[in-house]
Protein backbone atom coordinates (compact mmCIF):
# COMPACT_ATOMS: atom_id res chain seq x y z
CA UNK A 1 0.00 0.00 0.00
CA UNK A 2 1.49 3.57 -0.98
CA UNK A 3 1.84 5.42 2.36
CA UNK A 4 2.57 9.62 2.59
CA UNK A 5 5.43 10.29 4.92
CA UNK A 6 7.20 13.62 5.22
CA UNK A 7 10.87 13.30 6.32
CA UNK A 8 12.48 16.29 7.68
CA UNK A 9 16.05 16.58 8.25
CA UNK A 10 18.04 20.32 9.61
CA UNK A 11 21.40 20.86 10.02
CA UNK A 12 21.36 24.02 12.89
CA UNK A 13 24.27 25.57 14.28
CA UNK A 14 23.87 26.57 18.06
CA UNK A 15 26.42 28.96 19.92
CA UNK A 16 27.34 28.73 23.66
CA UNK A 17 23.76 27.22 25.51
CA UNK A 18 21.87 24.88 27.43
CA UNK A 19 18.85 24.11 25.62
CA UNK A 20 18.34 20.61 27.19
CA UNK A 21 19.99 19.56 31.02
CA UNK A 22 19.94 16.71 32.66
CA UNK A 23 19.24 16.61 36.90
CA UNK A 24 22.58 17.93 37.77
CA UNK A 25 21.68 21.04 35.27
CA UNK A 26 24.71 19.66 32.76
CA UNK A 27 23.63 19.98 28.99
CA UNK A 28 22.39 16.41 27.89
CA UNK A 29 24.50 14.60 25.21
CA UNK A 30 25.14 11.14 24.04
CA UNK A 31 27.82 8.85 22.67
CA UNK A 32 27.34 7.96 19.04
CA UNK A 33 30.28 6.80 16.37
CA UNK A 34 32.17 6.39 19.18
CA UNK A 35 32.38 9.79 20.81
CA UNK A 36 30.34 12.16 23.03
CA UNK A 37 27.68 13.98 21.59
CA UNK A 38 25.78 17.40 22.73
CA UNK A 39 22.07 15.93 22.65
CA UNK A 40 18.83 17.77 22.71
CA UNK A 41 15.62 15.35 23.84
CA UNK A 42 13.07 14.54 21.39
CA UNK A 43 10.62 15.53 24.35
CA UNK A 44 12.11 19.04 24.72
CA UNK A 45 11.69 19.94 21.30
CA UNK A 46 8.38 18.31 20.94
CA UNK A 47 7.56 20.72 23.58
CA UNK A 48 9.00 23.81 22.00
CA UNK A 49 6.58 22.76 18.77
CA UNK A 50 3.54 22.12 20.94
CA UNK A 51 4.02 25.87 22.42
CA UNK A 52 4.83 27.25 19.11
CA UNK A 53 1.21 26.17 17.85
CA UNK A 54 0.04 28.69 20.07
CA UNK A 55 0.66 31.66 17.37
CA UNK A 56 0.26 29.10 14.63
CA UNK A 57 -3.38 27.78 14.82
CA UNK A 58 -6.80 28.87 16.87
CA UNK A 59 -7.21 27.94 20.43
CA UNK A 60 -10.15 25.14 19.57
CA UNK A 61 -7.53 23.46 17.36
CA UNK A 62 -4.95 22.85 20.33
CA UNK A 63 -5.47 20.78 23.51
CA UNK A 64 -4.49 20.73 27.15
CA UNK A 65 -2.55 18.05 29.07
CA UNK A 66 -2.54 18.43 32.79
CA UNK A 67 -3.15 16.72 35.91
CA UNK A 68 -5.90 19.65 36.84
CA UNK A 69 -8.34 18.70 34.00
CA UNK A 70 -11.27 18.54 36.62
CA UNK A 71 -10.53 22.25 37.15
CA UNK A 72 -10.15 22.57 33.19
CA UNK A 73 -13.84 21.06 32.83
CA UNK A 74 -15.36 23.07 35.72
CA UNK A 75 -14.39 26.19 34.26
CA UNK A 76 -16.25 25.34 31.13
CA UNK A 77 -19.64 23.93 32.84
CA UNK A 78 -19.53 26.89 35.04
CA UNK A 79 -18.68 29.40 31.43
CA UNK A 80 -22.00 27.83 30.57
CA UNK A 81 -23.85 27.67 33.77
CA UNK A 82 -23.05 29.96 36.46
CA UNK A 83 -25.84 28.21 38.78
CA UNK A 84 -23.44 25.31 38.90
CA UNK A 85 -20.21 26.84 40.31
CA UNK A 86 -20.72 25.18 43.29
CA UNK A 87 -20.97 21.66 42.22
CA UNK A 88 -18.99 22.19 38.86
CA UNK A 89 -15.94 20.34 39.88
CA UNK A 90 -17.52 17.56 41.51
CA UNK A 91 -19.56 17.22 37.95
CA UNK A 92 -16.28 17.54 36.29
CA UNK A 93 -14.70 14.85 38.24
CA UNK A 94 -17.65 12.22 38.20
CA UNK A 95 -18.08 12.35 34.07
CA UNK A 96 -13.87 12.18 33.66
CA UNK A 97 -13.83 9.15 35.72
CA UNK A 98 -16.82 7.74 33.79
CA UNK A 99 -15.40 8.99 30.40
CA UNK A 100 -11.73 8.31 30.86
CA UNK A 101 -11.86 5.19 33.81
CA UNK A 102 -9.56 7.41 35.37
CA UNK A 103 -9.72 8.25 39.52
CA UNK A 104 -9.84 11.87 39.88
CA UNK A 105 -9.43 12.44 43.41
CA UNK A 106 -7.54 14.91 45.67
CA UNK A 107 -4.14 13.86 46.32
CA UNK A 108 -2.68 12.61 49.15
CA UNK A 109 0.12 15.26 49.49
CA UNK A 110 -2.98 17.33 49.68
CA UNK A 111 -5.38 15.80 51.52
CA UNK A 112 -3.04 15.36 54.51
CA UNK A 113 -2.43 18.70 54.89
CA UNK A 114 -4.50 20.51 57.62
CA UNK A 115 -6.15 23.96 57.16
CA UNK A 116 -8.12 25.70 54.69
CA UNK A 117 -5.82 24.88 51.75
CA UNK A 118 -6.76 21.02 52.12
CA UNK A 119 -10.60 21.48 52.09
CA UNK A 120 -10.19 24.00 49.09
CA UNK A 121 -7.83 21.57 46.99
CA UNK A 122 -9.20 20.18 43.91
CA UNK A 123 -8.98 16.77 42.28
CA UNK A 124 -6.43 15.86 40.12
CA UNK A 125 -6.01 12.85 37.51
CA UNK A 126 -2.55 10.42 38.81
CA UNK A 127 -1.16 11.59 35.74
CA UNK A 128 -1.06 14.17 32.71
CA UNK A 129 -4.56 13.60 30.72
CA UNK A 130 -4.43 14.87 27.16
CA UNK A 131 -7.68 16.07 25.93
CA UNK A 132 -8.68 19.11 22.90
CA UNK A 133 -10.59 21.59 23.89
CA UNK A 134 -13.33 20.60 21.19
CA UNK A 135 -13.23 17.43 23.71
CA UNK A 136 -13.14 19.81 27.44
CA UNK A 137 -16.59 21.77 25.91
CA UNK A 138 -18.93 18.16 24.68
CA UNK A 139 -17.54 16.44 27.90
CA UNK A 140 -19.06 20.02 29.74
CA UNK A 141 -22.49 19.84 27.85
CA UNK A 142 -22.83 16.23 28.76
CA UNK A 143 -22.10 17.26 32.47
CA UNK A 144 -25.02 19.71 32.29
CA UNK A 145 -27.36 17.62 30.88
CA UNK A 146 -26.77 14.70 33.00
CA UNK A 147 -26.77 16.92 35.92
CA UNK A 148 -30.58 18.41 35.13
CA UNK A 149 -32.71 18.70 37.16
CA UNK A 150 -31.47 18.25 40.35
CA UNK A 151 -28.12 20.09 39.10
CA UNK A 152 -26.18 17.69 41.53
CA UNK A 153 -23.52 15.40 41.18
CA UNK A 154 -26.00 12.40 42.47
CA UNK A 155 -27.72 13.16 39.44
CA UNK A 156 -25.04 12.97 36.97
CA UNK A 157 -24.03 9.76 38.27
CA UNK A 158 -27.51 8.34 38.06
CA UNK A 159 -27.69 9.53 34.51
CA UNK A 160 -24.29 8.28 33.51
CA UNK A 161 -25.30 4.38 34.31
CA UNK A 162 -27.40 4.47 31.45
CA UNK A 163 -25.23 2.44 28.60
CA UNK A 164 -26.20 5.16 26.52
CA UNK A 165 -24.96 8.02 28.20
CA UNK A 166 -21.87 6.25 29.28
CA UNK A 167 -20.74 5.33 25.88
CA UNK A 168 -21.86 9.39 24.61
CA UNK A 169 -19.10 10.42 27.55
CA UNK A 170 -16.87 7.96 26.54
CA UNK A 171 -17.55 9.20 22.84
CA UNK A 172 -16.44 12.64 23.78
CA UNK A 173 -13.18 12.22 24.67
CA UNK A 174 -12.69 9.23 21.70
CA UNK A 175 -13.24 12.04 18.96
CA UNK A 176 -12.34 15.48 17.91
CA UNK A 177 -8.68 15.46 18.79
CA UNK A 178 -6.97 18.42 18.43
CA UNK A 179 -3.62 18.71 16.05
CA UNK A 180 -1.36 17.94 18.81
CA UNK A 181 -2.78 15.12 20.20
CA UNK A 182 -2.99 13.77 16.27
CA UNK A 183 0.79 14.06 15.68
CA UNK A 184 2.00 13.35 19.41
CA UNK A 185 -0.24 10.82 20.49
CA UNK A 186 -1.93 10.34 23.48
CA UNK A 187 -1.81 7.33 26.71
CA UNK A 188 -4.79 7.17 28.98
CA UNK A 189 -3.19 4.47 31.61
CA UNK A 190 -7.10 3.14 32.54
CA UNK A 191 -8.51 2.57 29.41
CA UNK A 192 -6.25 1.72 26.25
CA UNK A 193 -8.87 1.89 23.64
CA UNK A 194 -8.39 5.98 24.27
CA UNK A 195 -5.11 5.92 23.50
CA UNK A 196 -4.18 7.68 20.16
CA UNK A 197 -0.92 6.38 18.06
CA UNK A 198 1.40 9.62 17.59
CA UNK A 199 1.30 10.80 13.65
CA UNK A 200 4.74 11.62 14.33
CA UNK A 201 8.24 10.75 15.34
CA UNK A 202 11.01 12.84 16.79
CA UNK A 203 14.35 11.67 17.04
CA UNK A 204 16.91 13.12 19.36
CA UNK A 205 18.59 16.24 18.24
CA UNK A 206 22.72 15.47 18.31
CA UNK A 207 25.78 17.40 17.27
CA UNK A 208 27.45 15.53 13.89
CA UNK A 209 31.19 16.08 15.48
CA UNK A 210 32.44 15.65 18.95
CA UNK A 211 31.11 18.25 21.78
CA UNK A 212 32.55 18.55 24.99
CA UNK A 213 30.75 20.12 28.09
CA UNK A 214 32.41 23.91 29.13
CA UNK A 215 31.90 25.79 32.55
CA UNK A 216 30.89 29.36 32.95
CA UNK A 217 32.08 30.69 36.08
CA UNK A 218 30.00 34.17 37.41
CA UNK A 219 29.82 36.47 40.23
CA UNK A 220 27.37 39.32 40.45
CA UNK A 221 27.61 42.58 42.23
CA UNK A 222 25.84 43.33 45.21
CA UNK A 223 24.20 46.91 43.79
CA UNK A 224 24.27 48.80 47.10
CA UNK A 225 28.05 47.92 48.30
CA UNK A 226 29.93 50.95 48.97
CA UNK A 227 33.58 51.74 47.23
CA UNK A 228 35.05 50.27 50.05
CA UNK A 229 33.50 46.92 49.53
CA UNK A 230 34.79 44.46 47.46
CA UNK A 231 33.62 40.93 46.52
CA UNK A 232 31.07 39.81 44.66
CA UNK A 233 27.45 39.25 46.34
CA UNK A 234 26.93 35.87 44.28
CA UNK A 235 29.05 33.45 42.47
CA UNK A 236 28.14 30.19 40.53
CA UNK A 237 29.04 28.62 37.25
CA UNK A 238 27.10 27.27 34.75
CA UNK A 239 27.87 24.21 32.29
CA UNK A 240 26.87 24.61 28.30
CA UNK A 241 27.96 23.19 24.85
CA UNK A 242 27.75 24.53 21.48
CA UNK A 243 27.20 22.37 18.84
CA UNK A 244 25.79 22.06 14.94
CA UNK A 245 22.70 19.98 15.18
CA UNK A 246 21.64 17.12 13.05
CA UNK A 247 17.32 16.91 13.54
CA UNK A 248 15.48 14.59 11.91
CA UNK A 249 11.63 14.26 12.43
CA UNK A 250 9.00 11.97 10.57
CA UNK A 251 5.33 12.56 10.14
CA UNK A 252 2.85 9.94 8.91
CA UNK A 253 0.09 11.71 6.66
CA UNK A 254 -1.74 8.57 6.53
CA UNK A 255 -2.27 8.74 10.67
CA UNK A 256 -2.40 11.83 11.12
CA UNK A 257 -5.80 11.84 8.60
CA UNK A 258 -6.67 9.02 10.58
CA UNK A 259 -6.57 10.59 14.14
CA UNK A 260 -8.01 13.96 12.62
CA UNK A 261 -10.99 13.04 10.55
CA UNK A 262 -12.51 14.80 7.79
CA UNK A 263 -13.03 18.10 7.56
CA UNK A 264 -16.55 19.09 9.60
CA UNK A 265 -17.34 22.21 7.21
CA UNK A 266 -19.44 21.89 3.97
CA UNK A 267 -17.07 25.04 2.73
CA UNK A 268 -14.13 23.02 2.90
CA UNK A 269 -11.84 20.10 1.36
CA UNK A 270 -11.89 17.10 3.63
CA UNK A 271 -8.33 16.90 3.64
CA UNK A 272 -8.43 20.65 4.86
CA UNK A 273 -7.80 19.51 8.75
CA UNK A 274 -4.66 17.51 8.04
CA UNK A 275 -3.14 20.34 5.48
CA UNK A 276 -3.49 22.50 8.34
CA UNK A 277 -1.98 20.58 10.64
CA UNK A 278 1.21 19.39 8.15
CA UNK A 279 1.84 23.02 7.99
CA UNK A 280 1.44 23.87 11.31
CA UNK A 281 4.20 21.20 11.90
CA UNK A 282 6.28 21.86 9.50
CA UNK A 283 6.89 25.48 10.49
CA UNK A 284 6.71 24.46 14.32
CA UNK A 285 9.19 22.03 13.94
CA UNK A 286 11.77 24.34 11.93
CA UNK A 287 11.63 27.06 13.15
CA UNK A 288 11.12 26.35 17.45
CA UNK A 289 13.32 26.19 19.61
CA UNK A 290 13.91 25.04 23.53
CA UNK A 291 13.90 27.79 26.12
CA UNK A 292 16.57 26.09 29.04
CA UNK A 293 18.79 29.04 29.63
CA UNK A 294 17.37 31.35 26.89
CA UNK A 295 17.73 34.32 29.11
CA UNK A 296 21.47 33.45 30.46
CA UNK A 297 22.67 32.51 26.77
CA UNK A 298 20.11 34.37 23.97
CA UNK A 299 20.83 31.47 21.73
CA UNK A 300 18.22 32.35 19.07
CA UNK A 301 18.78 30.50 15.35
CA UNK A 302 17.64 29.04 12.86
CA UNK A 303 18.12 26.21 11.01
CA UNK A 304 21.42 26.31 8.19
CA UNK A 305 19.41 23.85 6.36
CA UNK A 306 16.33 22.38 5.49
CA UNK A 307 15.48 18.65 3.53
CA UNK A 308 11.93 17.86 3.21
CA UNK A 309 11.26 14.62 1.51
CA UNK A 310 8.01 12.87 0.64
CA UNK A 311 8.17 8.92 0.57
CA UNK A 312 5.72 6.45 -0.13
CA UNK A 313 7.27 3.73 1.66
CA UNK A 314 8.96 4.13 4.90
CA UNK A 315 10.24 6.96 7.42
CA UNK A 316 14.21 7.47 6.75
CA UNK A 317 16.83 9.28 9.07
CA UNK A 318 19.80 10.47 6.83
CA UNK A 319 21.88 10.33 10.88
CA UNK A 320 24.28 7.39 9.16
CA UNK A 321 26.14 10.49 7.51
CA UNK A 322 27.70 11.42 10.63
CA UNK A 323 28.55 8.08 12.36
CA UNK A 324 31.74 9.44 11.54
CA UNK A 325 31.96 12.64 13.80
CA UNK A 326 32.69 15.53 11.05
CA UNK A 327 36.16 16.69 11.51
CA UNK A 328 36.59 20.53 11.90
CA UNK A 329 36.89 22.78 8.53
CA UNK A 330 40.76 24.66 7.76
CA UNK A 331 39.54 27.69 8.89
CA UNK A 332 37.26 26.30 11.63
CA UNK A 333 33.11 25.32 11.85
CA UNK A 334 32.03 21.69 10.97
CA UNK A 335 28.55 23.22 8.61
CA UNK A 336 30.09 23.05 5.18
CA UNK A 337 31.65 19.67 5.82
CA UNK A 338 28.68 18.54 7.30
CA UNK A 339 26.72 19.67 4.01
CA UNK A 340 29.26 17.95 1.76
CA UNK A 341 28.73 14.37 3.90
CA UNK A 342 25.03 14.46 3.57
CA UNK A 343 25.30 15.12 -0.16
CA UNK A 344 27.54 12.15 -0.67
CA UNK A 345 25.29 10.14 1.96
CA UNK A 346 21.73 10.77 0.24
CA UNK A 347 21.77 9.68 -3.08
CA UNK A 348 23.99 7.02 -2.43
CA UNK A 349 21.49 5.78 0.34
CA UNK A 350 18.71 6.29 -1.97
CA UNK A 351 20.06 4.35 -5.03
CA UNK A 352 21.14 1.31 -2.93
CA UNK A 353 17.49 0.88 -1.47
CA UNK A 354 15.62 2.56 -4.44
CA UNK A 355 14.03 5.29 -2.63
CA UNK A 356 14.35 8.02 -5.11
CA UNK A 357 11.86 7.45 -7.80
CA UNK A 358 8.40 8.63 -6.30
CA UNK A 359 10.14 11.13 -3.89
CA UNK A 360 9.30 14.87 -3.70
CA UNK A 361 12.07 16.99 -2.90
CA UNK A 362 12.84 20.08 -1.06
CA UNK A 363 15.66 22.52 0.44
CA UNK A 364 15.42 25.39 2.73
CA UNK A 365 19.61 26.79 2.98
CA UNK A 366 20.83 29.54 4.28
CA UNK A 367 24.91 30.67 2.69
CA UNK A 368 27.51 29.59 0.53
CA UNK A 369 28.36 27.10 3.26
CA UNK A 370 25.32 25.06 2.49
CA UNK A 371 25.81 24.82 -1.11
CA UNK A 372 26.41 21.13 -1.47
CA UNK A 373 23.00 20.51 -0.53
CA UNK A 374 21.67 22.10 -3.44
CA UNK A 375 21.37 19.45 -5.65
CA UNK A 376 19.32 17.19 -3.29
CA UNK A 377 16.19 19.00 -3.63
CA UNK A 378 14.04 22.02 -5.34
CA UNK A 379 15.31 25.03 -3.57
CA UNK A 380 12.69 27.28 -1.89
CA UNK A 381 11.92 29.53 1.13
CA UNK A 382 10.11 28.71 4.27
CA UNK A 383 7.14 29.46 2.82
CA UNK A 384 7.49 28.19 -0.72
CA UNK A 385 7.57 24.82 0.91
CA UNK A 386 4.47 25.13 3.40
CA UNK A 387 2.72 25.85 0.20
CA UNK A 388 4.11 22.80 -1.70
CA UNK A 389 3.94 20.27 0.85
CA UNK A 390 0.47 21.21 1.56
CA UNK A 391 -0.25 21.26 -2.02
CA UNK A 392 1.28 17.30 -2.65
CA UNK A 393 -0.54 16.20 0.41
CA UNK A 394 -3.74 17.26 -0.74
CA UNK A 395 -2.91 16.06 -4.09
CA UNK A 396 -1.97 12.91 -2.57
CA UNK A 397 -5.40 12.36 0.06
CA UNK A 398 -7.38 13.00 -2.75
CA UNK A 399 -5.67 10.47 -4.91
CA UNK A 400 -6.24 7.71 -1.89
CA UNK A 401 -9.87 8.46 -1.37
CA UNK A 402 -10.85 8.17 -5.45
CA UNK A 403 -8.53 4.78 -4.78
Amino acid sequence: MTRTILDIHILQAVPPSNLNRDDTGTPKSAYYGGVRRARVSSQAWKRATRKAFNDLLPPEELGVRTKKVAEALAERITDRDGSLEPVAVELASVILQVATGSKIEVPKRKAKNDGEASASASPESSYLMFLSKRQLDALAELAIEGSRPGGDAKTLTAHLKDKENKSRARQAVDSRHSVDIALFGRMVADSADLNVEAATQVAHAISVHKSDIESDYYTAVDDLNRDGESGAGMIGTIDFNSATLYRYAALDVDELQRNLGLGLRADESPSTPVEKAVGAFLEAFIASLPTGKINTFGNHTLPSAVIVKLRDRRPVSFVGAFEEPVPQGPVGGYLRESCRKLADYVPDLERQYGLSSNDHSWVVRVGNETEALAPLGEQVTLEVLLQDVRAVVAQRLASGAEA
